[in-house]
């Protein structure tokens, strides 16, 4: 059975590109975007590679670490890590796991039988400090992937943690966010005081209460 949202993310030991690492060790009390790749030397996932690796400030003030995962062997990735310094005009900052035997990938049901027996399909997992997944995306092979939502996703999720509210579509970090129906609207000026707008009874918006 797949992983689903609030599951607890399987612990791990695992040879990456930055030497050996235990999972929940190397997580402490971050949150995690862990995500894989069919294989080292693919066009698509050495952009995307080359992308994380740029992000990496935005990452770090969301106190956020990144994982990558491909079932090749770690002397391929450490050869790809050059390929995509080189044509991504960056320096890969995290750890790619060599997971040969694919016992990660299975514990995450990274591998799907109808599109590939051997190679995992490109998936990202969200996980927070309590280890707990809180976001599942799987792309196919010709997409890729676009991390401004991850970002946004983390946004949403680490805002969404601390205070009553929920983000609308298309939202982004400092824009109205909706305020969740268990508060009722006659309390709603205690909780929050930059005021609010409501549309229905059951929607209602607020400025974003941490900006």
């Amino acid at each position: 059975m797949s992983l689903q949202l609030g599951d607890v993310a399987p612990n791990f030991d695992a040879v990456t590109t930055e030497g050996n690492i235990n999972f929940y060790e190397y997580v402490g009390d971050s949150w995690v975007v862990l995500y894989s790749h069919p294989s080292d030397y693919t066009p698509v996932c050495t952009t995307e590679l080359g992308r994380t690796a740029s992000l990496k400030q935005e990452f770090d003030k969301r106190n956020v670490k990144v994982l990558a995962l491909s079932v090749d062997s770690i002397e391929d990735h450490h050869g790809w890590v050059k390929d995509i310094n080189d044509t991504q005009n960056v320096e890969v900052n995290f750890p790619i796991i060599a997971d040969k035997d694919r016992k990660i990938a299975e514990a995450y049901g990274m591998i799907h039988p109808n599109a590939s027996a051997t190679a995992t399909v490109r998936s990202v997992y969200i996980i927070d400090p309590n280890k707990k997944i809180r976001l599942t995306i799987t792309y196919p092979a010709s997409t890729g992937r676009n991390f401004q939502e991850i970002l946004r996703v983390i946004d949403s999720l680490q805002l969404t943690e601390n205070y009553s509210v929920a983000t609308p579509a298309d939202w982004k970090d400092g824009e109205d966010v909706i305020v969740v129906p268990a508060i009722k609207t006659a309390d709603i000026p205690s909780k929050f005081p930059k005021g609010y707008t409501e549309i229905r009874p059951y929607l209602r918006t607020t400025p974003q209460p941490n900006k």
